[in-house]
Order: C-alpha cells, then structure tokens, then sequence
C-alpha cells in the first residue's frame, strides 16, 4: 500500500495543475447538477417487517387519507371565558373556514361538530387535513396555517398549530456550527505555525466536503435519501476531512523541517500517514455501511451518505492535498527561527506526558479505568424513544399545542393508537366493534366507533392511551393490545393490526435495543479483524476494541446526563428532558469507532515501527507519543470543536448524536489513547506484540507504516546539497530512513 501511495502522491506533486483542474471539474459538474436538478429529499421512515409498517401499508390501500399528514388547530380561550363565547365561537370557525382553503389541504373539521371540545369549554381541537405525505408538503403551506393562526389571535384568543406537519429533521446550519469550524481553524493554524499550510488543509477539506454533499444531493433524485442524511453527512465528513488533510499535512511540514526535499516529502507524507488515512477512512465507511444490518432503511441511508462524504475526504487527502503541497513547493518549509523548527522543541509536550503516564503504568491503568467508568456509569439508565413535538422548544407553537392539548385533552391524545381490522369475508365495521370490546384495558381512556375503509374489507378504530406516547405506561399498553389482538381477530374472523405514528416510534424503538448488541459485537469484532491486519499483534487489537468500548460508555453516559437527568441542560440547549432519540447509541457506535481507529492506527504505528528498529518497548512508547500526540491532540480538539458546534442546532436527531460524538471523541484522544494505551503497551512490554509463527504467514502486509519506503533515498532541498547547486526538488539523493 505504501509503495502505491507513494507514487501516487509523487505523481499528484509533480502533476498538480492537472490534479487541480480534475477536482475543481469534479466540484463544477456536482454544483451544476445541483443547480440544474435539485434535490429530493424524503421525510418518510419505514419500518420493514413491522406490525405497524404492515398496518401502514393496509391503510395506504384501504383509506389512504388516514395516512396523510395532519395539522391540529388547537384554541384556548382567555381566562374567564369559554369558547362558547358568540365572538370566540365565530372566530374559530372563521379560521376553521380558512383553513380549510389553505394550500395543499384536503378538509379542515369543525370542533363544535365533531365535538373535540374540552369538558371545561375552554379549550378546541380542530383536525387539518393534508392528503400527502411530509416529504411533499411545501413549508410554505405550513407557514401559511401558521399565519392563518396567528391572525386568530388578535381577539385574544389563543391559536397554536400542532400535529405531523413539523419534523425535527433536515439540515440546518447556525451559529453553533460556525464556531465550531473558526475552532478547528486556529488549532490548524496553532499546530502548523503557518498560515498556509493551515489554508491548504482547510482548502482540502471543504473542497471534498462540499463535493460529497452535493453529490449527495443530486443522488436524492433517483434514490430515497432521508432529511436526515445529510446533516449527519455534513457533521461526520467535516470533522474527519479537516483531521486527515492535517494528518498527511503535519507528517509533509515535520518532513521539511528536517531537511528533506519537498517533492519527496509530499510522497513520502501521502505513502505513510496517507496509507494511514485510508485505513482509518475505510473503517468509518465500513462501520457507517455496517448500520445497513439494522434493517431499517433510513438509519442505512444516513450510514450510506456519512459514509460518501468520508470516501469523498479520504480522496482528497491523498490526492487533492499532495497537489496543493506542489502548488505550495518550498513555502511550506519552517523558517529557521520558527518554533516548529526546533528539533528540541518538536513534541517535548507529548515526551513530558508518556513519561508521566508509563513511569507507574499500575497507577495509571486503574486510574483511567475508574474515571472512565464514572464517565460511563449514567448510560446504565439510558431510555430510548423517538422524539416527537412533546420534545420541541417550549417556544415553538407546535410544542405549545401540544401542551394544550395534553392539559384539555389528556396527553394521550397526542399518542393516539389506530387498530385496523382487516377482513376476507364479512362486516369489517360489526368485526371492529368485537374487537374493540375486547380492548377495553386499563391505561386505555376511549375507543371511537369504527371507521369503515374504501375497500369495503378494512375498519379502523381510534384508541386514546392515558399516558403520553413517549411514555413506558403507553409502550407496555401497546405490547398489552397486541398480545391480545391475535386472538380476538381469531374469534372475530379478522386480522388486527395496531399502527399509528406512536406503535411506529414503539417498533422503532425496539428494533433498534435489540439490534445495538450485535451491532456492536460486529463492530467491535471487525476492530479485531483490521487491527490484527495492520498491527500483527494478538493483544493490541484487544486492547484498542476494550478501549473503544470505554469510550462508547463515555459518550452515552454524557447523553444521558444531559438529555434524561438534566445536568448543564440549559447550557446544552436542551429544552425537555426524557427519553433519548432512538437512533443515538447505535450511530454513535458507528462514528465513533472509525474515528477512535484514526488515533490508534496514528499513535501505535509510530509506537511499532519504533519498537521494530530498537527492541526497546518503553523507548519506543516514548519516541512514538513524542511525534504523535501533537497532532493526535489538534485533531481531537477539531473534531470535539466540530461535533459541539452541532450540539447547538434545533434538530432533535441530531443533538443527542453531536452530544455524545464529543464527549466520547475527547474520552477515547485523552484518556485511552494518550493515557491508557501507552501505559498498557508499557507494562505488557515486548508481549504486546506477540503473534504466533502460523498467523503471521496466513496474514497479508499491509505495510501501513510505510516499511518499504526505508530502502528509499530521501532527497534534500537544493538549498541542502552538499556541493551547494540546486537542480529542483528531484536533487541528489542521500541515504536515509522513513519517520513516522
């Protein structure tokens, strides 16, 4: 591998204008498809295989409005009237009337005739109905409800507008975000003490950024892709981009400070730290692939589109930056006055530490373990759920609608359950009326009468839980309902279907606890399996997979500390507490772990290939943190500064993630790859890299510390030769050997 990225970064070097031209092409035709065809994006989450996704498809056939999305008009009266008030009345109807007319709606329903009245009379429920699905709802029909509410309310009454017209999907970017990346700036800046080598990173990174993105986008026009997909892509790709461009980048500049000539440093940069930036990239983008397993197709497209915007971050590392490496030539070398120059100054921090952490590794490793568990202690309580408007800024109308209507109303109307009895022969309705009988449980407040579908075959019951639908009380009532089910359309002659957006978050939910476990035995099992390969070690694999567990009970324990108890909650932004966004703890696995391989593919490389030449286990602990920990703790600090930038945005999928990715990002950089890791290789010495005769010829070489470029001739600049001429970067050769 090494000798191949090697010629490849040479040839990137020498050929730059035309590496250039290729990528600014590349960037041109994505951002003219983008321009020319748009995008399509899908709102919709399907569940395969589900009761509710079956109930789903049932209804889509028999009474397709029932799947529609739906708007609530939710009005209160000021206090000391009721809604029965002439002036009250008449202006909810009014509204009513224009909200029926509003764009894309199909009927909008009067509360004082369908009786969705509260006991109290000052409360109304009025139902707007959208025969579309979200994904072709235009916002400004929603806007324009809102406006149609707002204007209710200038007789004092209270308009709100609820239901399934809001999502808490889709990308958004904010002030956060922007912080975040101006952070990941001045460390580039900080850690080059350059400016332009600072640019050319950050030039790399967007420019492969921005192409995925767009790619993305215009693959949304002939495949499904989710609202989702691409915020999470923009998160991902953003945070790994920057960190591979400055990987390749500070490996080229540590090169040119110590003399060798500037073509074969970016070749040599591309062939060693390249190499591994594609290791690293190709175990994010199996780790995001791996999210397919779960079987649900929006979580495997948000997988599938992180993972194109990697690949696209991976490319550009070795190909786009070596090419600006040549475009930049000489001025990349350090002055001789500047701090990164001086050789006894180059990585005397990371020195100080390993020496702090390996000269007693029996207090170290407890040490860590114990502040790690601590860490991880909280995700013992973590409660997963989908999130809902119940879960909206308090701000919001459709959180305050909810509210309404959970204090009118009870809050299990805004859980609602739909029982759909299906028939081969006979009275669907006389059939659900049975069967509805027999669903009179406790936690179960009302069951309507049943509504006949198109097909002449299918009837629907509308049950209302006593609990909200986030609640454990409403999850048991589901599981309670369907175990009953089977035999009362037995006895009916009918099948039983329970369905509806709070059944569909329940399966949701589920699937994915049960699907985190052997999630994460694959991931965790495949860190094994690509560890063995680079390493050749039957023990470092164990330890960087045990270390990337910690880091994962690090991440989740940090969610659940805000999210359910609470802690810093103001100050994170986070406006309701409950149960945790479903899909968190198994994207976090994912992301996590290809990045938590990036530092340890960094640093025990470099720890390896020092041991091979010195024999010397604790020597080479030292030599290996003293050149690494620089860039380990710059690209740590980038990428929490990345992920905290998104913990500020309103999407409530995409919080808890950010969340956790910062949190288990400085976990894993800190504590176990700078801390604990070099303590463990330290005590297990020479043991740590033990691998039997037999396995070792069975594996490949994948020479990812760059073991066949040692026989190389490493060039000096012109300024460098021993006869004091200069014939351009391919001057004279001496002897010499690759660093890591």
């Amino acid at each position: 591998m090494s000798t191949l990225l090697y010629r490849l970064g040479r040839t990137a070097f020498r050929h730059r204008f035309r590496f250039l031209a290729g990528w600014l092409l590349l960037l041109l035709l994505a951002g003219g498809g983008l321009a020319a065809f748009g995008s399509h994006l899908d709102s919709e989450a399907t569940i395969p295989g589900s009761q509710s996704q079956q109930g789903i498809d049932l209804l889509e056939r028999s009474l397709p409005e029932a799947t529609g999305v739906t708007a609530q008009l939710v009005f209160a009266a000021p206090p000391g009237t009721t809604i029965d008030d002439p002036a009250h009345r008449a202006r909810i109807q009014s509204t009513v009337r224009e909200a029926a007319a509003a764009p894309q709606v199909a009927e909008a329903t009067d509360p004082f005739r369908t009786g969705t009245v509260s006991a109290d009379r000052r409360t109304a429920l009025a139902q707007v109905l959208y025969p579309i699905k979200r994904d072709v709802l235009e916002d400004s029909s929603v806007t324009a409800l809102e406006d149609v509410a707002a204007a209710a309310r200038l007789g004092g009454l209270r308009a709100e507008v609820g239901g399934t017209v809001y999502s808490t999907a889709g990308m958004h970017l904010g002030i956060g975000e922007v912080i975040g990346l101006v952070v990941a700036v001045i460390v580039l800046v900080v850690t080059f003490g350059s400016l332009l080598a600072a640019g050319l990173t950050l030039t790399t990174a967007i420019t492969g950024l921005v192409i995925g993105l767009l790619g993305l986008m215009l693959v949304s026009n002939i495949a499904t892709v989710s609202d989702t997909a691409p915020s999470l892509a923009l998160m991902v790709g953003l945070a790994v981009s920057i960190d591979y461009a400055l990987f390749i980048g500070s490996r080229h500049r540590t090169q040119l400070t110590d003399g060798m000539g500037a073509e074969e440093s970016a070749a040599r940069a591309t062939a060693t730290a390249g190499g591994a930036v594609v290791f690293a990239g190709l175990t994010v983008v199996i780790a995001l692939a791996g999210l397919a397993v779960v079987g649900i197709p929006f979580l495997t497209v948000m997988g599938l589109a992180a993972a194109l915007t990697v690949l696209m971050a991976v490319a550009a590392a070795i190909t786009l930056l070596p090419a600006l490496l040549g475009l930049a030539g000489e001025r990349l070398r350090p002055k001789s006055r500047a701090r990164i120059a001086r050789p006894q100054r180059v990585g005397a921090g990371g020195l100080r530490w390993a020496r702090l952490v390996t000269r007693r590794p029996l207090l170290t490793i407890p040490v860590v373990l114990l502040a790690l568990g601590a860490m991880a202690l909280p995700a013992l309580k973590l409660d997963l759920a989908m999130p809902d408007n119940g879960t909206a800024d308090p701000a919001s109308t459709q959180r305050k609608a909810y509210d309404l209507i959970s204090d009118a109303f009870g809050p299990g109307n805004n859980g609602r359950l739909l029982v759909l009895v299906h028939t081969r022969r006979g009275d669907p309705v006389r059939a659900a009326a049975q069967i509805g009988n027999g669903l009179d449980l406790p936690g179960v407040v009302s069951i309507s009468d049943p509504e006949p579908g198109t097909d002449g075959r299918t009837a629907v019951l509308n049950l209302v839980p006593e609990q909200g639908p986030r609640t454990q009380a409403t999850q048991r009532l589901v599981r309670d309902i369907r175990a009953r089910t089977h035999a009362l359309g037995a006895a009916a002659g009918a099948q039983v279907l329970v369905t509806g957006s709070t059944p569909a978050a329940i399966d949701v939910s589920d699937r994915l606890r049960d699907s985190l476990a052997p999630f994460t035995a694959i991931v965790v099992g495949l860190s094994l399996l690509l560890l063995l390969l680079v390493f050749r070690s039957v023990l470092v694999p164990v330890k960087a997979a045990a270390g990337f567990l910690l880091s994962a009970g690090a991440a989740f324990g940090a969610v659940v500390a805000v999210f359910q108890w609470g802690w810093l909650a103001e100050a994170f932004g986070v406006a309701t507490t409950g149960p945790v966004f479903s899909f968190m703890p198994i994207v976090v696995i994912a992301v996590l772990f290809g990045l938590a391989m990036d530092y340890q593919v960094f640093l025990v490389s470099r720890i390896r290939e020092e041991h091979v030449s010195t024999g010397r286990p604790r020597e080479a602990v030292l030599t290996g943190s003293r050149h690494t920990t620089r860039v380990i703790t710059a690209a740590a600090l980038i990428m929490f500064a990345v992920f905290a930038g998104f913990v500020t945005t309103d999407d409530l999928t995409l919080k808890p993630i950010a969340l956790g990715l910062a949190a288990g990002i400085l976990a894993d950089a800190l504590l176990v790859r700078m801390t604990l890791i070099p303590a463990v290789l330290t005590l297990t010495g020479h043991s740590a890299w033990w691998l039997p005769r037999w396995v070792g010829r069975l594996l490949p070489d994948l020479d990812i510390e760059g073991a066949a470029l040692t026989a190389r001739p490493r060039a000096r600049p012109p300024s460098m030769l021993p006869n004091g001429t200069s014939n351009g970067s391919r001057s004279t050769p001496t002897s010499g050997s690759s660093t890591w």
